[in-house]
């Protein structure tokens, strides 16, 4: 086994909220004061350029650089107007503190729990794989591991074989603050994937309830592109009856939530009782309007996401959006791989069913 001594975070400015709680919950893991935290400065230049400068010494370590790519709150001032910064920096942002290790690490981890470019796994016509290519660039740069939640495509990995990515789930840490709040009756759930690309995960909850799963299949308008994608042209549903029915809806992500709002219409039109939505990471591409109006008019009952991605404040304080917290979770994966230890029990956790049969919650 390494010596505990060897952990250091990297956490990037777009993570730094959580990165505090991961490092909080490792040092009750391991019983000590030791921040395992070593400052680094993000500097950006006037013309949109930027450095990345290492504040401590990290050689000999086992880094675990700390990046969300998703935080649009992130802003700088480019040629005297404030910019977001794009998911597209916050990628260089990991290369450029991979680039300040000089080799010096021990070795060098990446948690990004929603994985960059994730949607662009796969290559249709003529166009860029931007993930297969963003991982290929971190296996060359000598990165030991990847740490990903709920993949879009898991099957990515195979982009990168000398690369070592472990997919984790946030499910049973959604469940534990379902059945906390909502004290469901477990005999009357169902399952319900959005669409067919979202059935794995959907099975994933359902083996831990043990309940029965349908799916709905969007029928698209192939002739068309509106904002990227083909517009749906009708939801059909495959699966049992969902009336009466407590439904979760799971998807990996909720970005404009436009088909998840339309998948809740259906259901409540086929006289589901309770809906709630379970959601990896929760982006509101468009706003929250719609979920507020859908929320108003009794569409859905609630969404249950994490808060491994931002999500800003205006949201969070939402009655109808809950945000799971899953620094715990992850401290416990990074402290089991910093000490070679087995990951297999975090993977399958399903603690939660457990301890609500015994009364626990």
């Amino acid at each position: 086994m390494k010596s505990k001594n060897d952990l250091c975070l990297l956490v990037m400015d777009n993570m730094a909220d959580l990165g505090e709680k991961i490092n909080s919950e490792l040092q009750k893991i391991r019983k000590v004061d030791y921040d395992f935290r070593a400052p680094i400065e993000n500097v950006k230049f006037n013309d949109g350029e930027g450095k990345t400068v290492i504040k401590d010494s990290i050689r000999g370590k086992d880094v675990y650089i700390l990046s969300d790519p998703h935080n649009y709150s992130i802003t700088y001032e480019m040629y005297g107007q404030i910019h977001q910064t794009s998911p597209d920096e916050h990628f260089m942002d990991i290369i450029r503190v991979i680039s300040a290790m000089m080799g010096h690490a021990k070795q060098i981890n990446v948690v990004m729990p929603l994985l960059y470019e994730s949607r662009q796994h796969r290559r249709k016509s003529r166009e860029s794989l931007d993930c297969a290519i963003s991982l290929q660039i971190l296996q060359n740069m000598g990165v030991h591991e990847l740490i990903t939640f709920d993949a879009h495509d898991p099957n990515i990995q195979n982009a990168i074989p000398l690369m070592s990515f472990d997919n984790f789930y946030p499910t049973n840490n959604l469940l534990k603050a379902l059945l906390a709040k909502e004290k469901i009756d477990l005999s009357n759930i169902l399952v319900i994937s959005p669409d067919i690309g979202a059935m794995e995960r959907a099975k994933f909850l359902a083996k831990i309830l043990r309940c029965d799963i349908g799916v709905f299949y969007k029928q698209r308008d192939v002739s068309k592109v509106v904002n990227g994608k083909n517009p749906i042209i009708d939801h059909k549903y495959l699966g049992s009856d969902v009336e009466g029915k407590v439904i979760i809806v799971v998807d990996d992500m909720l970005a404009s939530g436009g088909s998840m709002l339309e998948v809740a219409e259906e259901l409540k039109k086929r006289k589901a009782d309770k809906i709630y939505f379970f959601t990896s990471f929760s982006l509101f591409t468009e706003g929250y309007e719609k979920f507020e109006e859908a929320y108003n008019n009794k569409i859905f009952d609630a969404i249950y996401s994490t808060n491994l991605n931002y999500v800003p404040e205006e949201i969070l304080v939402k009655p109808w959006f809950n945000s799971v917290d899953c620094s715990t979770y992850l401290a416990k994966i990074i402290d089991c791989l910093n000490n070679e230890q087995s990951i297999s029990q975090l993977m399958e956790d399903n603690s939660a069913i457990t301890s609500y049969q015994n009364g626990e919650f």
